[in-house]
């Protein structure tokens, strides 16, 4: 069977060329007779492969000698707990923006570890829109602001950050290297690798180096930011094969011309689907226009009863992937960085027939 579109919201699709780069080498990397998945960590081969992955971020996001680049387990869900059993140490309370599901979890755990100060929450209209920075109720006496300009579920999306002097902390699962970020306006900055990186497994955590000091040794070392740092994210084996994938992945963008380049074909691709989205009265999309994402677009039928026979027709066609998360249903296209233009025009060519079928 031929590939197909892969629409889903991760583990998402990765570029083909990454993948036959990794089949090529998986008996064998670079003459050393064995696969990356059963090299030692504390081996040159692979110190040399995280070097690399380290590097090639660096160059990708700007980051300066300011920050710490920490590759972390346990998902960025674990980071939820992670950030303020490290970050709030010392602090009475951290500030959380409310903007959706991810957000809701993150607050959920930090309150485990802190007294959290929800600052702004778009709750009320369904996460469909941000709270109005200026209205935002910021203690400038808390740990941090934590904020996901990204919400992967609701598919929405915001740049602009609000004015504070706190360390601003980020879940940039969804849209890290999709676009420029300015890494200097950020304490923290953590990635689940699975949408736009690489596989499951990993959690890329750009950290700037004061706020290692806050971590206090009574965390597990495992947990603890400072001593990761330390140890170059090896204080256990770290996850080895989801570092090298995403170093070819890291590659493999150098090769487009960097995030400057792919965040102008993502803005095309984006573009195109939610054109054809608002020119029919058959599909919509919840989201106020401001802040629709460019990774995650959620639509609707107009027809409810058809969404079953949607992603049936669509999967047989091979558009996989497209139904909503089961907390809010619907369609939903994950569009990252390895989905071509290609997989958009074939999703808009099968739903503007779906449409004219069922419509």
């Amino acid at each position: 069977m031929s590939r197909v579109y892969n629409f889903c919201s991760g583990p998402a699709a990765l570029p083909e060329a990454v993948l036959k780069k990794a089949q090529a080498e998986l008996l064998d990397w670079h003459g050393a007779g064995v696969s990356v998945m059963e090299m030692s960590h504390r081996s040159s081969e692979f110190m040399s492969i995280l070097a690399s992955a380290k590097a090639r971020l660096s160059r990708l996001m700007n980051i300066s000698d300011d920050y710490e680049i920490l590759f972390v387990q346990g998902g960025a869900s674990t980071l939820f707990s992670q950030i303020p059993a490290n970050l709030a140490n010392g602090f009475e309370s951290a500030c959380f923006l409310d903007t959706g599901a991810w957000s809701s979890k993150a607050i959920k755990e930090a309150k485990k570890y802190t007294k959290v100060s929800v600052v702004g929450s778009s709750k009320a209209q369904n996460y469909t829109t941000v709270p109005d920075f200026s209205t935002l109720e910021l203690d400038e006496s808390a740990a941090y602001l934590h904020i996901c300009p990204n919400e992967t579920i609701g598919g929405l999306e915001f740049a602009d950050l609000p004015e504070t002097n706190l360390p601003i902390v980020a879940d940039l699962s969804s849209t890290i290297l999709s676009r420029k970020v300015d890494v200097s306006k950020y304490g923290v900055i953590y990635a689940g690798a699975q949408k736009n990186v690489g596989p499951a497994g990993v959690v890329i955590c750009i950290i700037r180096k004061d706020l290692l000091a806050r971590s206090s040794d009574d965390l597990p070392a495992i947990w603890n930011f400072a001593h990761l740092a330390e140890n170059d994210s090896m204080i256990n084996t770290p996850p080895t094969f989801a570092i090298y994938l995403a170093d070819l992945v890291f590659e493999w963008l150098e090769a487009q011309g960097g995030v400057e380049a792919i965040e102008q074909i993502n803005i095309r691709k984006a573009q195109a689907l939610y054109d054809f989205i608002d020119s029919s009265n058959f599909y919509s999309n919840p989201v106020d226009p401001v802040y629709r994402s460019r990774m995650n677009v959620p639509f609707i039928l107009a027809d409810e009863s058809l969404e079953a026979l949607f992603l049936q027709e669509s999967e047989a066609v091979g558009l996989r992937t497209l139904a909503g998360h089961r907390s809010v249903g619907g369609m939903r296209a994950s569009i990252y960085n390895a989905m071509p233009m290609e997989g958009i025009e074939a999703l808009i060519e099968f739903m503007r027939g779906f449409e004219e079928r069922h419509g």
